[in-house]
């Protein structure tokens, strides 16, 4: 028997336009669809409209998608989730919504959370949307984004942006990187990390990640940092120096740095570091350890040092973060802030 106590689902409403892109469509039913609480029940429930009455939507494929909803289940959405498009018109080319685009986002509530995909951020972008907010979208359009919105301060180098109740992600794969960002947000690390287990990609990628990299694969038989990042994974709760992450890929400290950089994006003691908040985060929600074991655990020695680490990344206490997750009340850090 149902829990008459249990919450709905929260409803996830995908807007699906002529030019789609049918990976991008269906990266918030893949995520979302996974997120499971602990007696199994959906924690999402993902539907998909059009912005005309149900019927065929065309893709940037050879096929067209089936939807099944028009553009008035707007109207029912917790969160609205815009992916990218490669016909999206005057919205692209002149930052002005079409008269069938600005009718169907006309049904979205006030205080619906919403969501782009890459390109699909013109969309909210002509809609007003992200006026004096901060974006991104994919590099390669970055430069046009800005130019054609420039009330949006527009960063190009991360893969997702998070203000709140508007959230922008870059090119492709990062809508998956959002979208489970969004999971961890609302019901904490462990629902997040199994959905992206099941779904076999890494558990988070930190929006501060760089778009893209420079070299971002190896050439042949040129040696990589991948068996040193495992070997630090591996002691966290130990202290680990530049030198030592260098010595398992028997490079200097200056070249494994570098290396570090093109492969990663970031250097490695700033990988190190959210490696860190991540399992602080894990041990925080799963377990009954102290803040100070924790803290030993996680690497940071301290709890002060991991009090001022994860008020960096989070914006919260760990007090605070274990109390919102633990009590399952889905709040997202950001609102201890």
């Amino acid at each position: 028997m149902a829990d008459p106590k249990a919450s709905p689902p929260h409803r996830v409403v995908v807007l699906a336009l002529d030019g789609l892109i049918p990976f991008e469509l269906g990266i918030p039913q893949r995520i979302f669809g996974k997120a499971r609480d602990a007696d199994g029940r959906p924690l999402y429930e993902v539907v998909t409209c059009s912005v005309r009455a149900p019927g065929p939507v065309d893709t940037d494929a050879d096929f067209a998608v089936l939807v099944a909803h028009g553009p008035e289940t707007l109207a029912t959405a917790d969160t609205v989730v815009v992916p990218a498009s490669y016909e999206l018109g005057p919205v692209h080319e002149e930052g002005v919504l079409t008269p069938e685009l600005a009718a169907a986002l006309a049904h979205i509530r006030p205080g619906t959370r919403l969501v782009s995909i890459c390109t699909g951020g013109y969309v909210l972008a002509a809609a007003g949307y992200l006026d004096g907010r901060p974006a991104t979208t994919h590099w390669y359009h970055a430069e046009h984004f800005q130019g054609l919105f420039p009330k949006i301060r527009v960063d190009a180098d991360v893969l997702f942006v998070d203000d709140g109740d508007v959230l922008t992600s870059a090119g492709v794969a990062s809508g998956i990187d959002l979208c489970l960002h969004l999971v961890r947000r609302d019901h904490g690390a462990a629902v997040a990390n199994e959905v992206a287990r099941r779904t076999v990609v890494p558990p988070h990628r930190d929006g501060g990640q760089a778009q893209y990299i420079r070299r971002p694969v190896p050439e042949p038989q040129v040696a990589t940092t991948t068996a040193a990042r495992a070997w630090a994974l591996g002691r966290l709760h130990e202290p680990i120096q530049l030198r030592d992450m260098a010595e398992q890929e028997a490079m200097s400290v200056r070249s494994f740095t570098r290396r570090f950089r093109e492969e990663v994006g970031v250097s490695p003691g700033q990988w190190l570091t959210r490696q860190r908040v991540e399992h602080a985060r894990h041990l925080l929600e799963s377990s009954d350890l102290s803040i100070d074991q924790v803290a030993r655990d996680a690497g940071f020695g301290t709890a002060q040092s991991m009090r001022q680490h994860l008020q960096a990344a989070l914006g919260v206490t760990p007090t605070a973060y274990r109390r919102t997750f633990r009590t399952g009340s889905g709040t997202s850090p950001a609102d201890l802030a």
